[in-house]
């Protein structure tokens, strides 16, 4: 019997191009590409690669940082908890296009993090 693996972190790297970044990627380090999403000018706005079991996303933020996403089952009560707690959050809860329900927070030394219900 196999069993189905529930990931729940996924490191966010933010980028100038995702599509470029993607393409170098796969060329330089052999990683597969797994979704692209663009905007309506059709610039990538959100992308996943993997390599091995490992997933990763694409974010349009400055070039250089990352992020983690955690895939969680109920955001709205987690973005409650995380507000009632003090978290500074940046990106109200929001219904993305690909099916995502999802907030963006800072913790108390300023790194960003992303939950959502999406489960790459």
């Amino acid at each position: 019997m196999t069993s189905e693996i529930r990931r729940t972190f996924y490191p966010l790297i933010n980028c100038a191009d995702p599509a470029a970044s993607m393409a170098w990627l796969e060329r330089a380090f052999g990683f597969t590409p797994l979704e692209a999403h663009r905007d309506e000018t059709g610039k990538v706005v959100h992308a996943e690669m993997r390599y091995d079991t490992g997933i990763f996303m694409f974010g349009n933020g400055e070039p250089g940082t990352s992020a983690v996403y955690v895939a969680v089952d109920d955001p709205d009560a987690h973005h409650d908890r995380a507000k009632a707690a003090g978290a500074e959050i940046f990106r109200e809860l929001t219904d993305q296009d690909y099916g995502s329900r999802d907030y963006a927070a800072r913790d108390q030394d300023g790194n960003e993090w992303y939950f959502g219900t999406y489960r790459p």
